[in-house]
């Protein structure tokens, strides 16, 4: 028994081993096909991997090849064709091009290829520290591609230039079947969206478990977060456009856009504006924005008001070239002041003045033009933010928005943004600008001076007076200065007198006529002569050249102002001045000079006291006098007119 029993249980024991082995083997085969699939699941994985990065770095290549071949041979084939506005359809292409080099560049510098297990780690470090320069550039380009769309529909409108532009694309990129400008502008704005994809399908090839997954991730999400950005701006720029446009309109322009919803529109905003300025409702207060707004309209003002001071600037320093006394015979040839003088203002007025005004326009007048242009549209749109936020706050009110509300509140609010984000900047370029051309204009006048300087030194020794202290000069130009002025003044008023009153000449035959005539008419006392030629500009008012004859009939008009006086000019009867006419006085030709009022007591040779047209006096009997001088003569010279009294 105990022997069967041991027997029995030496066979139960040696049977067992012989079951446990049966069933390892079992699951060695059946572990052996998953570790397999596994693995093979892996390569394929790894496969998938490595043929999306591929994908990725060779479309770059190309994208980048083809748009070298656009910008470069393209677009110089087509500048032979003077298109108009040809630059503009190529604007920020090559920030586009450079960030893209810059990006393949990065990646030759770390010499690894897709196959490397360090590639999509180089990868994605290449383009997470370019995403800041990627974003910068495609967004300008994005934001500029509605406008490049424009200009290719104008050129497609003209049938035969744009056949040409066919055929120069064609013949400058063969290996290319493109028919257009936009089969190659068009590659940048497809090309950031198709970068999340590329990281997002290597992503989806690459185990979760891999140290570079992480990295892998953060770059994908970034290429999405810089899409919607680059989508956001584009947007903004795009309302931007809309409502910074300034639009000349007629009237007849201004009436057809008159319709029903605008008159309502426009009737509500000013009942909103009514009720805000009553205080009947509250309106919405943004004290960021309201300092952003007073800020720049200080700014445009400042920049108006030097625009303005400039231009008048200009304009005197224009008149004062284009007046050369130089140039005139001062009978002065032999004196060494008047030699200075020549050849100091010849300097000025040929060489460091023109030099000096050019200088001024370029660096100073064309900047500041530039600018106040660029004003323009954001006043525009701080405007239509005006007109926004009166609508935005009418709707507001409302309990439940429909969609056309609910596109007035994205209005207002993407405008609203777009001012925050962009005025500050505009601001400060628009101040720092400023302050460049205030310091242009400070260098300019320094550089002037010093030119001066540098030309009057060398004149300095030869004028008088050069011996002179520095205070004792001074004194002594001033006080010429003041005595010369005087001199000029008294003058300037004995040339006035001389010039306004009657000339004494004997009338003429048809003069004596009508004297008789108006004499016997209306009297002698009524007889009054021009002093100068007037000019009827108004009904009943006419036009009389100096020194006729006429008889005054009233000394005021039928509104009784005595500033025009009703004449009979031995026919017609009209309204002259009566600051033109004086009494006639009769003088004969033996008359003394001294009976005369308007004989002056340096006045010599024959004086007239009429003038007609038939009887002009001879140049030899004429008194010989010289021209007025301007301030610009010397004071030697002031002296010497004022004891000639000329």
């Amino acid at each position: 028994m105990e022997t069967g029993q041991q027997m029995a249980k030496d066979g139960d024991t040696e049977e067992e081993p012989l079951h446990l082995s049966g069933c390892s083997n079992e699951s060695v085969f059946e572990e052996e096909p998953a570790e397999d699939a596994a693995k093979e699941k892996a390569e394929r994985e790894a496969q998938k991997q490595l043929m999306a990065t591929e994908e990725l770095v060779y479309t770059e290549k190309n994208y980048l090849r083809l748009l070298q071949v656009c910008t470069s041979t393209i677009r110089s084939n087509l500048q032979a064709l003077q298109l108009p506005n040809l630059d503009s359809m190529f604007l920020y292409t090559e920030e586009v091009i450079d960030v893209s080099g810059r990006l393949l560049s990065l990646l030759d510098q770390k010499q690894v290829t897709p196959r490397d297990p360090l590639f999509v780690e180089t990868l994605c470090d290449a383009f997470l520290s370019l995403s800041t320069d990627i974003e910068s550039a495609y967004k300008e380009y994005l934001a500029n591609y509605s406008n490049v769309s424009a200009l290719e529909n104008v050129y497609k409108q003209k049938e035969s230039l744009w056949t040409e532009i066919i055929k120069v694309i064609k013949s400058s990129a063969p290996e290319v079947n493109a028919t257009s400008l936009t089969f190659f502008l068009v590659m940048p704005v497809q090309r950031i969206a198709r970068y999340p994809l590329h990281f997002q399908t290597i992503m989806k090839h690459t185990d979760p478990g891999h140290p570079v997954y992480p990295l892998l991730e953060n770059t994908a999400h970034t290429a999405i977060a810089l899409n919607c950005r680059i989508n956001e701006y584009k947007r903004f720029r795009e309302v931007a456009d809309k409502y910074k446009k300034t639009e000349t309109l007629t009237i007849r322009d201004k009436m057809n856009r008159l319709n029903s919803h605008s008159i309502a529109k426009k009737t509500a905003r000013l009942s909103q504006f009514i009720r805000h300025e009553t205080g009947i409702s509250p309106k919405i207060v943004d004290e960021e924005f309201d300092a952003l707004e007073g800020f720049f309209y200080l700014l445009e003002d400042g920049i108006a008001t030097l625009h303005d001071n400039v231009e008048i600037y200009l304009h005197h320093l224009q008149r004062f070239l284009s007046c050369r006394p130089e140039e005139f015979d001062l009978d002065m040839d032999g004196e060494k002041p008047a030699i200075c003088y020549k050849e100091i203002t010849t300097a000025l007025r040929q060489w460091i003045l023109p030099t000096y005004e050019k200088r001024m326009r370029l660096l100073v007048h064309k900047p500041l033009c530039g600018l106040r242009d660029l004003l323009v549209g954001p006043r525009n749109l701080i405007r239509k933010r005006l007109d926004k936020l009166l609508d935005y706050e009418r709707i507001e009110e409302k309990p439940s928005l429909t969609y056309d509300d609910q596109e007035v509140a994205n209005t207002y609010k993407t405008i609203n943004t777009l001012l925050l984000n962009e005025l500050p900047k505009f601001n400060g370029l628009a101040l720092s600008l400023l302050w460049g051309m205030l310091g242009a204009f400070s260098s300019l006048h320094k550089d002037l001076a010093e030119d001066m300087e540098q030309l009057f030194q060398g004149f300095a020794q030869q004028l008088p007076h050069s011996s002179l202290e520095p205070k004792a000069f001074w004194e002594w130009a001033e006080c010429s200065v003041l005595e010369g002025a005087e001199r000029l003044e008294r003058l300037c008023q004995d040339v006035e007198e001389q010039l306004n009153a009657p000339i004494v000449q004997p009338l003429s035959p048809g003069s004596q006529k009508r004297l008789k005539v108006l004499s016997d008419k209306h009297g002698s006392e009524k007889i009054y002569q021009l002093t100068g030629p007037v000019v009827g500009t108004r009904d009943l008012e006419l036009s009389l050249n100096k020194g006729e004859l006429v008889s005054v009939i009233s000394e005021m008009d039928t509104r009784g102002d005595r500033r025009r006086w009703l004449v009979d000019a031995g026919g017609p009867r009209g309204y002259v001045p009566s600051s033109k006419l004086v009494h006639y006085q009769p003088v004969t030709m033996d008359m003394p000079p001294q009976l005369t009022a308007t004989t002056t007591d340096r006045a010599e040779g024959f004086r007239r006291h009429s003038y007609t047209p038939d009887i002009r006096p001879r140049p030899s009997d004429m008194p010989r006098t010289q021209p007025v001088r301007t301030m610009s003569v010397t004071m030697p010279r002031l002296q010497a007119m004022s004891a000639t009294g000329q």
